[in-house]
């Protein structure tokens, strides 16, 4: 774009635009080799020289000055003068996307968050920030969720709205287990110290409450009103809901760190403390196999999941050895462990402290792929058929828990850096990464469809992600 200024008078004439630095400098470079900038003897009329401008500059005002130095109060008098919310002329770069120059999120702004819908009722007046430890959408309609806290609550809530439904109130301590029936007619809550609860949805009336040892964990049967929880005192306890028929299974003397139901519902898959991994007929009361010694771990066991027909079984320690388990001969058909991991252990042998372990494991449903997760940030993806390390797939602080997805390769995964990622088991490669939280998230929970991650956070808040459908 040219622009022409019109003819000065004798008097010497400063032509000055608010401009970007680099058409500023056009014209004074221009005004320079005009000879401008000092008076003749003789006044004379001539045309300015014409000023080159790029297509994105505009004049805003021209000012006159006199020969005398110009006085910044002057200068600043006539700049209020400028209308700077002025719509731009066509052709012309509009006002939001000068600003673009300068995007970036300011000190103390809120990172960026991907969620739909943030959940913050957890939080009580000694505990402004409490955290939310436990997640669970309703398996029906997946149109529900229920979650615990640090406050002593669960809350049942749409995720839709974030409205509740009702207050799982009476906790004694942090709500650290909240889960759904196979139906989604009732939510089990149960709290650190051991007070465990049961409600029905429809109406939020609690209908059961029973008292144990120290909670380590609970679970719901897949297929009846049946509930499964470990305890710190060693027993594995198992209830009808409501009638509160009891049943308890006595291991090893020490805490019961995790366990599962096996998708037949007449089976049980339990770890202990001591490394020992059984399986127990629940009709019976007996145990049908016991892995232990060196078949078992060398430390506490911290996750175990089962295939979907029950088959095999994955075992995970702080020991950072994954074992899996034929659940019929109750022998061990497979140790994963990945090259760094071995190190570690030799470390740990030789009395070194160590921060790593595995946090949580699960199979694939439509290839034969074992997806392992660990606190030092390594997701590991192994081969079933050849037992063999396919993919490392590394974050940059520990994972939490893994998830896949019922009918694709697909793995998902929530960590200490507040974060969600789906992998594809068959690539390595990271598909897409959901944020939001200030703090790491503790738990989530993936709907049957895929579309819905619902999380739950040391930030004191749940949030609700919709998940973008990659190709599968």
């Amino acid at each position: 774009m040219t622009v022409k200024l019109a003819p000065t008078s004798a008097s010497e004439t400063v032509h000055s635009a608010t401009l970007c630095p680099s058409s500023r400098n056009s014209m004074e470079g221009a005004g320079a080799g005009g000879g401008s900038g000092s008076a003749s003897p003789e006044p004379q009329e001539a045309p300015a020289p014409a000023v080159e401008f790029h297509e994105d500059e505009e004049i805003i005002e021209v000012l006159e000055l006199n020969d005398a130095e110009p006085d910044p109060d002057d200068l600043a008098s006539d700049m209020e003068d400028v209308d700077f919310a002025d719509e731009p002329e066509a052709g012309e770069m509009a006002d939001e996307e000068w600003e673009t120059e300068d995007e970036g999120v300011e000190e103390g702004a809120e990172p960026h968050d991907d969620s739909e819908l943030t959940f913050s009722k957890h939080t009580v007046c000694v505990i402004p920030s409490a955290s939310v430890f436990c997640v669970s959408l309703d398996p029906k309609e997946s149109i529900l969720a229920v979650t615990g806290g640090e406050d002593d609550k669960a809350y049942v809530w749409r995720i839709c709205d974030g409205e509740t439904l009702f207050e799982c109130t009476g906790h004694k301590d942090s709500v650290t287990c909240a889960c759904f029936s196979h139906d989604s007619s009732m939510v089990a809550t149960g709290d650190m110290g051991g007070l465990l609860k049961a409600w029905k949805v429809q109406g939020g009336e609690e209908i059961w409450s029973f008292e144990v040892g120290d909670l380590e964990w609970l679970e719901w049967h897949p297929g009846a009103p049946v509930l499964l929880a470990g305890t710190a005192d060693g027993n594995t306890w198992m209830w009808k809901i409501p009638s509160g028929e009891c049943k308890t299974f006595q291991g090893s003397n020490c805490p019961v760190t995790c366990g599962q139901f096996l998708p037949d519902g007449k089976k049980a898959v339990v770890g202990y403390e001591d490394g020992s991994v059984r399986i127990w007929d629940l009709k019976q009361g007996s145990t049908v196999h016991v892995v232990k010694g060196s078949d078992g771990h060398n430390g506490p066991l911290t996750c175990v999941s089962s295939n979907a027909d029950g088959s095999l079984v994955l075992t995970g320690s702080v020991d950072c050895d994954t074992k899996m388990v034929n659940t019929a001969t109750g022998k061990v058909v497979g140790v994963f462990r990945t090259e760094s991991n071995v190190s570690k252990a030799s470390k740990r042998e030789e009395g070194e402290a160590e921060t790593n372990s595995v946090e949580s494991v699960g199979f694939c449903n439509v290839l034969p792929l074992a997806a392992v997760g660990y606190l030092d940030g390594t997701l590991a993806i192994y081969d079933i058929s050849t037992q063999t390390l396919r993919h490392r797939c590394q974050h940059e602080s520990g994972i939490v828990r893994l998830l896949w997805e019922d009918n694709s390769p697909v793995v998902y995964t929530c960590s200490l850096d507040g974060a969600v990622r789906l992998w594809d088991s068959r690539s390595g490669k990271m598909i897409s990464e959901y944020c939001g939280h200030t703090a790491e998230i503790l738990d989530f929970a993936l709907n049957k469809e895929a579309t819905t991650v619902v999380t739950a956070s040391g930030d004191h808040k749940a949030k609700v992600f919709c998940v973008q459908q990659p190709d599968r």
